[in-house]
């Protein structure tokens, strides 16, 4: 079940919160509670890009985006992750959220995110966001970028983020069975 109770806990924390520039970073404070583990009592894979969430959104109030983006009728989906697993997180350690925006190009917006436990990095994610907008369909990220006040051209993104998006756009669409 989607956390609905600790996002809008977050929501509520985080909603006077000082206001964020578009690349700083958000970080947040979250726990591993006994219905996030797994059948080897560490955090869920799954549930780690769930609570991946519970950075995202308040990142994007802090920067101002869901004020436009509601105002301008637009919608945020994930279109791809990778996510990379190093450190087992267990119940009830302290998890320290990280959460910025790396850039965009003619179709996605790339953010990072890590979670930290006593200082040592557990995950890291890599995610490409869609802007949508009903019948339109994907809003070109340049349009986002205007809306927050920055240049219509993104800062350009690492090697490792660019390579990505290429080796993933290899990929056959729909999967070959």
């Amino acid at each position: 079940m989607y956390p609905y109770l600790r996002m809008i806990k977050e929501i509520v924390k985080y909603r006077n919160a000082p206001p964020l520039g578009a690349f700083e970073t958000h970080v947040s404070h979250h726990i591993c509670w006994p219905w996030d583990i797994d059948p080897w009592l560490e955090l869920n894979n799954g549930r780690t890009l769930t609570l991946y969430d519970l950075g995202r959104i308040p990142m994007a109030t802090r920067t101002g985006l869901d004020k436009i983006a509601r105002a301008k009728g637009w919608g945020l989906a994930v279109a791809g992750a990778s996510v990379r697993y190093r450190k087992r997180v267990k119940t009830f350690d302290r998890i320290e959220m990280r959460t910025r925006l790396m850039g965009w190009d003619a179709r996605f917006v790339y953010m990072d995110q890590s979670m930290w436990v006593r200082g040592e990095c557990t995950s890291q994610a890599l995610l490409r966001s869609a802007i949508t907008q009903g019948k339109r369909g994907i809003v070109p990220p340049a349009e986002m970028a205007v809306a927050l006040g920055l240049p219509p051209e993104s800062p350009p993104l690492p090697g490792w983020v660019r390579a990505w998006s290429d080796a993933d756009a290899q990929r056959p669409w729909p999967p070959v069975a």
